[in-house]
């Protein structure tokens, strides 16, 4: 693992929000970055940490006692947030029009901006990551730039949580060429920022839909399997994927049932060996936040399960199992990923230590 001459300071943008919440409990101790400054709406300016927040802490640990006590700013004072900071992290809770102006104004004052929101992602010079697969992606940054006209600020997202339990099984066996997919997600509470304190209604309750999901679901793994062209990231024709998201009641971890058609075949021995044998960038670079193993394979008719896996290498790494032949699609599996680890917070925070090692993330010279 490489060693920076000094640790990041980083802003988190939306830092009272549950996936705020969970940035700060990932990077209290992280050892590239040091959270300075926490920002949030107007209305939590000037209050402590603990004051801003509340009863409406989410998580199921407890708040980190470092940041208690800081000051929320207002995440609207741009100049004086990028002032302090080397890069910010992006959980803002506002509408996807406000959320990309600001998101375009912190990278204008030459501040880097990892962001979880949606509002970026299918801006066409705009990296969208998970850094296993897709890493390849951030050169586009060159031409956010300058368009943007920064040397330094850019905005790079994480795709939705969604889909991080099955995209990576498809880069796995990408050279099987599959072309066609059915999936159906069953998600976490968490995915809707909400606990069951919040949500009781959600007690032994499914509820078949959630707004955009399906659409982020079938096409945002096109994006990630897509290549860059003249100055955009052009997404890939296939695979076409057809998919159904459910709300169930979970609080972490997203299950997705997936079926799945091969141009070329393989048996079922080669695919699980693909799958376990897959790794990227972060595995190489070691990266603080990286999975030795970034994808398990469980051999029980009975696994993956929330209870059991959704915390597989801290929550970063992807469980797959119930690998079958079908008699419709060639194969099916079902897939498990925790959703604010890897799939929000924790895949952002990757993101940015991938950015860091790749060096498109620098030291702001006048913070030393």
């Amino acid at each position: 693992m490489m060693e920076l001459k000094r640790k990041l300071k980083v802003a988190v943008l939306g830092a009272t929000g549950m996936v705020g919440q969970r940035f700060l409990t990932i990077l209290e101790n992280h050892p590239w970055f040091d959270v300075v400054v926490l920002a949030a709406s107007p209305r939590s300016a000037g209050k402590t940490y603990e004051e801003a927040v509340g009863a409406r802490w989410k998580l199921d640990i407890p708040m980190p006692e470092k940041y208690k006590k800081m000051i929320v700013v207002n995440v609207n004072e741009v100049d004086a947030v990028s002032a302090q900071v080397d890069f910010c992290f992006s959980a803002v809770d506002m509408s996807k029009d406000e959320i990309r102006a600001i998101e375009e104004d912190y990278a204008k004052h030459e501040t880097p901006v990892v962001s979880n929101n949606s509002a970026h992602r299918w801006t066409p010079d705009v990296p969208m990551v998970i850094p296993e697969i897709n890493p390849e992606h951030y050169e586009i940054i060159k031409s956010q730039k300058q368009r943007l006209g920064t040397t330094r600020g850019f905005i790079a997202v994480k795709p939705n949580c969604s889909i991080q339990s099955y995209t990576p099984a498809l880069a796995a066996w990408k050279e099987f060429e599959p072309y066609e997919m059915i999936v159906t997600t069953y998600q976490a509470i968490s995915g809707a920022g909400k606990n069951f304190k919040d949500w009781p209604e959600m007690v032994g309750n499914v509820i078949p839909y959630i707004g955009g999901e399906e659409e982020k679901s079938e096409l945002e793994p096109l994006k990630v399997f897509g290549h860059i062209e003249n100055g955009e990231i052009v997404k890939a024709s296939e695979p076409k994927i057809s998919a159904q998201c459910i709300r169930i009641p979970v609080l972490n971890g997203h299950t997705a049932a997936a079926f799945v058609k091969f141009r070329k075949p393989a048996t079922k021995e080669v695919l699980i060996e693909k799958l376990e044998g897959f790794y990227g960038i972060p595995q190489q670079l070691r990266l603080p936040s990286a999975p030795k193993r970034f994808i398990q394979y469980l051999q029980e008719d009975n696994r993956p399960q929330v209870t059991l896996d959704v915390d597989y290498e801290g929550g970063m790494g992807v469980s797959i199992g119930r690998l079958r032949q079908d008699s419709i699609y060639d194969w099916k599996f079902v897939g498990l990923s925790h959703n604010t680890l890897r799939g929000a917070a924790g895949g952002a925070v990757e993101s940015a230590e991938c950015l860091t090692a790749l060096e498109y993330i620098t030291a702001k010279e006048e913070l030393n």
